[in-house]
Parts: C-alpha cells; structure tokens; sequence
C-alpha cells in the first residue's frame, strides 16, 4: 500500500459524523426541522436549461469523450471568461481544459507539479484550507506549509505572504489560493495579487487559484476580482504560472453533475492534458451538453445570488445579536468566532437541541396521559 496514505487525517464530515455518533437522536440531521449545514450543499434547483439539455443529449451515453473536451465546451467558456472577467479571449485549443469538477481537478493538478523524487518540495496552502490541499499535497509526496489568515474581518481575513521565510519560497512548487475564500467569503485584492506575482516570478512557483465560489456574491455592479482578471490588470497576460479552476457545482448548483474548468498558462495546461490522457477523466458527452447550456445562461446564477442574499438577509439579525458575525464579501459561508473550541461548539449545540426535543416529548406525553387520565 502507498505509505503516504498513513500521513492523510481524518476528512473533516467524517470527524463530524464521529463527534455527533453518541447522540441521544442520531437521525435528527434527518429531520425536517433540522437544516444540514455541514458539507456545503447547494439546496437550490438546478436550472431547466441544463435538465433539459441532459434530456436532449442522453445518447452521448454511447460514446468515448475526448480528454482534451468538446471543442464547443471550450470555446463557451473562453467566451465567459471574456465577458465575466473583461480580458481578451483566451485560446480555447490550448488555455483551456474542461474537468470532472474542481475537487478531481485540484487533486490531480498537485500529481502532474510536483517532482515525486524531490522530498523537499512545499505547497503552500491557506489557513483554514480545503482538505483537497493538504490531501494532494501530501500523497504527491509535498510538504504542506500553512500560512494562516489575519482572523480579524476588518483586515479582510487576508495573508500577509511576505512573512513567509525565503527558506520556504525558494522550496515552494506550488501556492493555492482561495478567492472567494473558503470558509472566510474574503476576495482577495488586486494589490494582494500583485504581491503574490511578484513571488511567483522571483521564486518560479505555480499559483493555483480555487475560484469555486467567484459567482456567489451580494452586489451585482461588483462581482469578485478573479486570478485572470487580476493578472491582465497588471500586464501578466501570458498568465505564466498561473492557472484557475471553476466549477458549476456552486453557481449553477450543479455538485452532481460534476463538471468544471481548468484555465490558464498553456504550458502547464499541456502538461496537465497528458497526465489526464492516462488519468482517465474525460467529460461525457452528456455532462458537456448540460455543462453548455449553464454557462451560456446567466439568468438562473443572478436568480441563485439573489436567493442566497435573501437567506442572508434573513439570517444575519437573528445571529448577530448572540455572536460577532457578519455578511462574507462572497461565497455562501458564515464564518463566526466562537467563544470556544469550535468542536466542543458544535457538541454543545447539538446536545441543547436534543435536550430540548427530548423535553418536548416529555411533555408531550404528560399531555397525552393527562387527556387519558381526565
């Protein structure tokens, strides 16, 4: 067995499932009056335009898809980067790759970068991070190094880069990044770009940009600055070193459909494209007519965002008035300070909705045996 699997921890809905195993009403997740806020669900419908599309193309079931993807998926999305991020046209043949979702992508990003006979490899991930980070990193045979956000939402939850030691940069393969970030809903700015392409050239790593959430935001005039956008402002157009990963999971709420894009330098997409010739994770006929019919259509996203501002809107006053809370600049998190450790939060919470359910039994059977009785 691959000994590299003894360093990968617990993944964080399995330690939830562990921490929550003894309770009193284990289904109560199940529940109609319990939400399950735990994994990150879009609870909104997929769009008509991409049912139907499912409906329309099912035949593609009965044929072998293209690695590299339909030529048609790739031209779609060259013309909504264009026009979501306001940069020239990228070349569909060799910028773009479309991908079984942005988790299969990261993961297999991270095996194509890092030198597997080089132990001193680093990838530096956020923190708090996506697991996928770690994980990858770790079964490429990388070492992760952490650099943890500012926690104070006034400084935007933001990373200061240049406090990471030369030591570390000069090892460092790969950076990811998250913007819209995950959990903390922080855009990072264009300044904040500046900073990391200016390590990237000096150290010659590779940014990865986790760009999953980048269409769930509140102001429609202003919608979050992307990795792309933010190099063509500052005359990085070539794109050297970089390369973004989308997805449909979240802006079209989409998870299983399992479709999303790599995009970027077409160097390293060439790279990537052989590695996925043998990975075998090609997009079926099907899933690249469904994934069409989504990203030509912007009506049903601008419906998504309006819902979830919506909930927000909702939410925010009930809970601002018992903890320090406030709306994220994007994505569909509520990232709170808790008065303590976030695990014994959670416990305590769910034991006091199961106290409380199991009082209202109690006295629902009083009042039952009551009305016998009299």
């Amino acid at each position: 067995m691959n000994s590299r699997l003894k360093k990968l921890r617990s993944y964080p809905f399995e330690k939830l499932r562990i921490l929550l195993s003894n309770s009193i009403i284990k289904n109560i997740n199940e529940k109609e009056n319990t939400i399950n806020l735990s994994i990150g669900e879009p609870k909104h419908n997929a769009p008509t335009c991409v049912k139907e599309a499912i409906y329309k193309n099912i035949c593609g079931l009965s044929i072998y898809p293209s690695t590299k993807g339909d030529p048609n998926l790739r031209n779609v999305i060259s013309k909504w980067l264009e026009k979501r991020y306001e940069i020239p046209s990228l070349d569909s043949e060799k910028q773009i790759l479309p991908v079984l979702g942005s988790r299969e992508a990261l993961f297999s990003f991270v095996q194509t970068i890092i030198e597997p006979n080089d132990p001193e490899s680093i990838v530096i991930c956020p923190n708090p991070f996506y697991q996928i980070y770690e994980g990858a990193a770790l079964l490429a045979g990388a070492n992760p190094y952490y650099i943890n956000f500012n926690p104070e939402p006034e400084k935007n939850f933001s990373y200061d880069w240049e406090k990471i030691p030369e030591k570390v940069w000069i090892k460092t393969k790969l950076l990811f990044v998250c913007s819209p970030g995950n959990p903390a809903g922080n855009v990072m700015s264009l300044d904040e770009w500046k900073t990391i392409f200016k390590l990237s050239n000096k150290y010659n790593f590779i940014i990865a940009s986790d760009e999953c959430y980048s269409e769930i935001y509140y102001d429609e005039s202003e919608p979050p600055l992307g990795a792309l956008q933010a190099a063509y402002l500052l005359n990085k157009d070539n794109y050297k070193n970089l390369i973004i990963f989308s997805s449909l999971s979240k802006r079209s709420n989409l998870p299983g459909l399992r479709s999303g894009f790599v995009a970027g330098d077409s160097k390293i997409i060439e790279k990537f494209l052989l590695y996925r010739t043998y990975h075998g994770s090609a997009m079926s006929p099907v899933v690249t007519a469904a994934s069409i019919a989504a990203w030509k259509d912007e009506s049903h996203v601008k419906i998504n965002r309006a819902l979830y501002r919506e909930k927000f809107d909702s939410v925010v006053p009930i809970l601002e008035k018992v903890l320090p809370i406030q709306k994220p600049q994007a994505s569909f998190y509520l990232w709170i300070k808790v008065p303590i450790l976030d695990t014994h939060f959670t416990f305590e919470l769910y034991r006091k909705k199961e106290l409380l359910y199991c009082l209202a039994v109690f006295l629902l059977i009083i009042q039952i045996a009551k009305t016998i009785y009299e």
